[in-house]
């Protein structure tokens, strides 16, 4: 989407700058007074634009001289601007103030309604205060959670008052979770649900892979008692492999099964039947069909010691055989799921993050963790907002080579040359570098926002330097001196190039200052893009003429008469002073 509105928006800027801003111009545009008071903006404006540009003529008069030393300058610069990329944090998406939070409650594993219950109606008992505090709109809780098998499950959502009136939802957030956090024979944890590849689930979500679940366990262990020794901002880490699920196994003596005639197909069915439900025909009525569903007594499914009450018939004899006498039961405890992750069996470890902590760094440090303490033939892998963040980060710099590569062609096929599209990308990595140390000086973070302005920085950045190429090829085939040319380029597009800076730089403001739904997304493309257009602006009028100067003097079209005169120059040993 944002590729698409900014195409179209250059698109249709460039016919209004073509067809209708001429018109106007024309119809609109009158000779102007030097006297009065109604030309004083005006004249102050002029005389700034002036002694700007004069000082940048002075300027440009030394960098000329010395193109290699601009060169090691920008080189430094863009060393500077690598170390700061390297201290950024980074995420999939900048922490979203959503208006609304879930708190996710979790009990033992077979814990009753009841249970859950009292912890849930104590969770209200103190949620309930914040109702009367613009921190909190509206509250809703509820016990049991999704499912019809998670009752040791329930959650609370918080709905919060009007930005502006309130406090920001990520202190709203921790203070809940120190509230909540001295429950003892429960789990709860808010979550600040997210607009891109968050949802309700936690943003940290490791997989790790292996040959069993019991293999998984002991790795599971070992990995999390390795990560817990490292200060990441993990909170409530949490695994969906939990062998706690209170469970009854039922062994059957099949040699004395066989022995009284009765069949492990016949005991299964009985059990299903007497302590479950199972469907054994249908009948028609009136045209509609129903099932036929045979189930045992509730009252008699409540104590283990009810199976043994329970009969099934000999095939041999046809005598009633009590079932306690071919079966065994016991306590048993399991996971109440056996998952797989791309067809292997895996164990999913996820966990919240701190206020300020990376998901970046943090999911950095549990790939080197488990790199030290799993074995080769255990495999890694993501889930969710941690999955995107992998491989968003991937795609984005294909596309950012793409970006740069199409850039580059289509410069070269408008300039024949490719030459000139080189000088002009020169200001790219520079521009690039401007972004991201504007990313670390307003606090931050390398997400899919500022990728996304970073890849926009591309073309603001090859923008400036096309007005000081093109002038200059055009001031050569006129039969300006090389210097001459370079020279008068750079101080002709002084001003627009300022300018256009100015008013991109006046667009980002608005995204920087702005404030309330979506603010954290909309000031981290701003300050990419305040930062970047400041060090586009600079760039381009430091370093493209240098740069032209030092690599394009043998370029031109064939009737350039001034490279001739050039080449001829050097030949004989004369060289043409630029001119004042």
């Amino acid at each position: 989407e944002f590729a698409l509105t900014m195409a179209a928006a250059v698109c249709f800027s460039s016919l209004v700058a073509l067809s209708l801003s001429p018109m106007l111009a024309s119809k609109l545009l009158k000779q102007q007074s030097t006297t009065g008071w109604v030309s004083l903006l005006p004249r102050a404006v002029n005389r700034v634009f002036d002694a700007l540009r004069n000082g940048y003529g002075w300027l440009l008069d030394r960098i000329l001289m010395w193109p290699v030393l601009v060169a090691g300058l920008m080189g430094l610069s863009i060393f500077g601007a690598y170390t700061a990329f390297n201290q950024l944090e980074s995420e999939y998406v900048p922490r979203e103030d959503r208006g609304a939070f879930f708190l996710a409650v979790r009990g033992p594993q077979g814990a009753s309604y009841a249970y859950m219950e009292r912890y849930m109606d104590e969770i209200e008992r103190r949620l309930l205060p914040y109702i009367d505090t613009p921190d909190v709109d509206r509250l809703l809780i509820r016990a049991p959670g999704f499912g019809s098998d998670a009752f040791n499950q329930g959650f609370a959502v918080v709905n919060l008052g009007k930005w502006g009136t309130r406090r920001p939802a990520d202190e709203i957030v921790s203070e809940v979770n120190r509230m909540v956090s001295d429950l003892p024979g429960i789990r709860a944890f808010a979550i600040m649900r997210q607009g891109l590849g968050g949802g309700q689930s936690k943003p940290v979500q490791f997989v790790i892979g292996g040959p069993s679940y019991e293999t998984l366990s002991a790795w599971r262990e070992k990995f999390i008692d390795a990560l817990s020794e490292k200060d990441v901002g993990l909170v409530d880490i949490d695994w969906d492999y939990k062998e706690t699920q209170p469970q009854f196994r039922v062994d059957i003596d099949y040699q004395r099964a066989s022995d009284l005639g009765v069949t492990v197909s016949d005991i299964g069915a009985t059990l299903q039947t007497m302590l479950g439900s199972r469907r054994v025909t249908t009948y028609f009525e009136n045209g509609e069909e129903y099932d036929v569903i045979l189930e045992g007594l509730r009252e008699d499914q409540s104590n283990p010691d009810d199976i043994r009450n329970i009969f099934v018939r000999s095939a041999q004899s046809g005598a009633l055989i009590p079932l306690s006498s071919v079966v065994n039961v016991r306590d048993a405890a399991g996971s109440p799921s056996l998952n797989r992750y791309n067809r292997v069996r895996a164990v999913t470890i996820e966990a919240g993050l701190e206020p300020g902590a990376s998901l970046g760094t943090a999911l950095d440090v549990m790939i080197e963790t488990a790199r030290n303490v799993l074995p080769d033939d255990a495999s890694i892998d993501f889930k969710g907002q941690s999955l995107d963040y992998r491989t968003s980060g991937s795609s984005i710099l294909f596309v950012f080579a793409i970006g740069c590569i199409i850039v580059f062609l289509v410069l070269a096929a408008q300039f024949e040359s490719y030459v000139h599209p080189f000088v002009i990308m020169l200001c790219v990595p520079a521009t690039l570098g401007g972004g991201v140390l504007g990313l670390w000086l307003s606090g931050e973070t390398l997400n899919i926002y500022t990728q996304i302005g970073l890849i926009m920085l591309v073309g603001l950045a090859a923008k400036n330097g096309i007005l000081i190429v093109e002038f200059a090829n055009q001031l050569r085939d006129e039969g300006e001196r090389f210097e001459t040319a370079v020279r008068a380029a750079a101080l002709s597009r002084f001003r627009p190039i300022l300018m256009t800076g100015l008013t991109t730089i006046a667009g980002s403001l608005p995204l920087l200052l702005s404030s309330g739904a979506g603010a954290e997304t909309r000031q981290a493309i701003g300050a990419v893009i305040l930062y970047g257009v400041i060090a586009a602006t600079f760039v381009t009028l430091v370093l493209v003429p240098p740069a032209y100067r030092l690599l394009a003097r043998r370029t031109g079209s064939p009737n350039d008469v001034a490279r001739k005169l050039d080449i001829q120059s050097e030949a004989t040993g004369i060289i043409t002073q630029p001119a004042e």
